[in-house]
């Protein structure tokens, strides 16, 4: 793997998509959810692209023996990476999620944030917040999404062959 200083990780990491153009964790195309991925940069020299805090947040807790040395989040308008832990998160509100029925999006500036909770709702939160959150409500996202799967594999073996 790659070891960086923080400043040439953060110019790396804005490469994320072609490093790691799929979630490993759900497999979804992380340019599509570019307003939603995450990238970690591990004190091992390793690093992960996931497509959203739920899927950072098993990285996370399932690499206890890692440090993370940077935590990376889209900014839910520009779609460029920030600070995760120096963003502002909004929790809930209208928009759906990613992997998630309670949406987490991160902003690098408040005044973002804030339009974003006048037109959707929502609340703003720290790093910490939000990652507590996504961890409390893991269960109940993992079970939406195997439900979700389910359906779309049976509607699947519904179809006529061609």
């Amino acid at each position: 793997m790659f070891v960086f200083a923080a400043s040439t990780f953060a110019a790396f990491a804005q490469d994320d998509i072609k490093q790691t153009p799929n979630c490993k964790y759900c497999g979804m195309d992380r340019q599509m959810f570019s307003h939603s991925r995450m990238y970690v940069d591990y004190d091992d020299g390793s690093f992960i692209g996931t497509c959203s805090l739920h899927c950072a947040a098993l990285d996370l807790g399932l690499t206890m023996d890692k440090t993370p040395k940077n935590i990376m989040v889209a900014d839910y308008g520009t779609k460029k990476l920030i600070d995760a832990e120096k963003a502002l998160w909004v929790i809930g509100g209208s928009v759906q999620g990613i992997m998630t029925k309670n949406a987490k999006w991160a902003f690098e500036n408040k005044a973002d944030a804030e339009k974003f909770i006048k037109q959707n709702g929502g609340s703003i939160a720290t790093f910490d917040q939000a990652i507590k959150q996504a961890y409390d409500e893991m269960y109940q996202d993992t079970k939406m999404i195997r439900d979700k799967r389910k359906m779309k594999k049976m509607m699947d073996n519904k179809k006529p062959a061609s």
